[in-house]
């Protein structure tokens, strides 16, 4: 497989961060893998590097609901703002432990998500998202 240019990992929690790029860098998902630890950083990393877009700018965003300060609600509810979701399609993933119907909701309410994801992340389900939503990629 053809590695995607970027991937972005939003989470609170530096292990599990830790433990993603570790897995995505052994299965060599991303040429570049860009980490925040909440939806503020994630959102000035976005401004950074694809207003306009740069290689940096993630294809893919793995995002977890429930962080300290900007939640992945929050997050997902100030990126509807930004001028780059018309210009650039960037999947994004929910990664998380536990989903609350109520967030289940919410989040499918903003129509940007393209599926959920528990938490621990796995090869298989990497590859499964890959399948899904990048199949355009030549296989390895």
């Amino acid at each position: 497989m053809t590695p995607l240019p970027c991937v972005l990992l939003i989470d609170d929690d530096t292990t599990t961060n830790f433990l993603n790029r570790t897995l995505l860098t052994r299965l060599g998902v991303a040429e570049r893998i860009l980490v925040a630890e909440d939806g503020e950083q994630a959102l000035r990393n976005l401004n950074q590097y694809c207003l306009p877009p740069t290689p940096n700018c993630p294809v893919l965003i793995l995002l977890d609901v429930n962080m300290p300060g900007m939640n992945g609600i929050e997050f997902l509810t100030e990126y509807q703002q930004l001028p780059l979701v018309e210009q650039q399609a960037i999947v994004i993933v929910m990664l998380t432990t536990s989903l609350h119907p109520r967030d289940v909701q919410r989040v499918e309410q903003l129509n940007l998500v393209a599926g959920f994801i528990s938490k621990p992340l796995t090869s298989d389900k990497v590859q499964e998202l890959l399948h899904t939503h990048f199949p355009s990629e030549p296989a390895a």
